[in-house]
């Protein structure tokens, strides 16, 4: 038994002189002898298990180096109401460990082992935007090489916040950012550096990108600033991701039939004014435009105000005043035939100034009015000079109204004319109004 026990301890006692050998230039060796026979043996790195507590440096005050990278796989959501970003990326992280290296000449040529990740000291890399508690499957591995150079990947579902400005929707651009910095060391103990350059990391993520949805990866930057906590500062790296909404979607179940409820509202105008059907048209269509607006709400963002947002309220407000006009002008015109008030001299004056002599002024068969000029030409459904409802007009309803030499019925003309002047005024400033608008819009877009 007594030489059992003390052939087992000189057995230890050399295998714990063979598992790491430390001599001046503090390196350390792992006796791999076996590996390529008998498959890797977990005693020879237990030494190194039992020191994943701390950091894995020979001199404390020397700093560990970080590298980092990450592949943006997919941008799963974006939520405006929350101002928050979901995306889907693997991280990578790397880094030295002082107290993991063998000679691949005595292991049979193996340069790389995995090792479960749980095993080993992991750096507390975390996203500062991030709202989510890291969920990281358990049973990851690193891979370790023989140079003590440990690559640790994992993927990482990642919410984080990020500053959306919703205004350009749904022709915007956001920027976000993923910052990547450590929760307890400070820049004396762990420094922060880059596994790629960041064009590689772009290229990476638009290679292997896995959905084609809503939003598109325009580009990736860095920055490297350092994060202060009282007196104490911690390295960190900064990524701006800029993504860009693609507006297919929105174009097509959105703008395209808004603008053609709106451009027959405007086509809507050259209907005859004395026609009855033209104000229920115009009502149907406001009408639908509403249900339009609710079937769309749910595709429209929440909260803030963009473009979109005022461009409905715009051709809603267009709608409703084209109908008001319409509702004036049939008013006039319906008031022109049944009563028409008197005209006063300047906007008589102004009709003969401003319009034809043929289509704006009914002749008068009084001999003093000869000197106007005025000629016969009476719309549909007016009666003749000297006549008011089929009744031929007495020597009092004849006299002249409102001092313009006129009587009932060419006063009515005049009416008529002045109403369909005015509808096509309005219809000219809708116009103007609607062109103006529009293109003011599309500028905002473009820049």
């Amino acid at each position: 038994m007594e030489g059992w026990w003390s052939t087992t301890g000189g057995f230890f006692l050399c295998l714990s002189a063979s598992l790491v050998l430390q001599g001046r230039a503090n390196t350390f060796t792992i006796n791999c002898s076996g590996f390529d026979q008998q498959g890797v043996d977990p005693t020879v790195f237990q030494s190194v298990f039992n020191k994943k507590d701390f950091r894995p440096v020979t001199n404390f005050s020397i700093p560990t180096r970080i590298n980092i990278s990450f592949t943006l796989s997919a941008i799963l959501e974006v939520d405006a109401q929350l101002q928050l970003l979901t995306s889907f990326l693997w991280l990578k992280l790397s880094w030295n460990h002082p107290f993991i290296s063998w000679d691949p000449e005595e292991c049979g040529d193996i340069k790389k082992l995995a090792i479960t990740a749980e095993n080993l000291w992991l750096p507390d890399i975390f996203i500062v935007e991030s709202m989510d508690v890291d969920q990281t499957p358990d049973g990851l591995s690193a891979y370790v090489s023989n140079d003590g150079h440990v690559v640790y990947n994992k993927p990482m579902r990642v919410t984080s916040i990020c500053n959306l400005d919703i205004f350009y929707f749904p022709f915007d651009q956001q920027n976000c950012t993923l910052t990547f910095s450590s929760f307890l060391y400070t820049e004396e103990r762990m420094l922060l550096g880059m596994d790629k350059e960041v064009w590689e990391i772009m290229d990476d993520s638009r290679d292997r990108g896995r959905t084609q949805g809503e939003w598109e990866l325009l580009g990736i930057n860095k920055a490297t600033p350092k994060m202060s906590v009282g007196t104490s500062l911690f390295d960190q790296i900064m990524f701006y991701v800029a993504i860009r909404r693609r507006p297919t979607l929105y174009v097509i179940n959105l703008l395209v039939p808004s603008s053609f409820l709106v451009a027959i509202d405007a086509l809507s105008f050259y209907l005859p004014a004395e026609n009855e059907n033209r104000a229920p048209f115009k009502m149907t269509l406001l009408l639908g435009y509403n249900v339009f607006l609710l079937n769309i709400s749910d595709l429209l963002p929440a909260t803030g105000t963009s473009l979109f947002s005022v461009y409905f309220a715009l051709c809603l407000s267009l709608m409703v005043l084209s109908l008001l006009e319409t509702i004036f002008i049939t008013y006039l015109l319906h008031l022109a035939t049944t009563q028409p008030p008197p005209m006063p001299r300047w906007l008589h004056s102004l009709l003969l100034r401003h319009a034809s002599p043929r289509t704006c002024c009914p002749a008068v068969p009084q001999k003093e009015n000869t000197s106007l000029g005025l000629i016969s030409t009476h719309l549909s459904g007016l009666k003749e000079p000297g006549k008011l409802g089929g009744k031929e007009l007495g020597p009092k309803e004849a006299e002249l109204n409102g001092g313009t030499g006129l009587t009932r019925a060419q006063l009515a003309d005049l009416w008529v004319q002045f109403g369909h002047m005015m509808d096509n005024l309005l219809f000219r400033i809708y116009l103007l109004f609607l062109a103006t608008s529009v293109t003011t819009i599309l500028v905002l877009w473009n820049t």
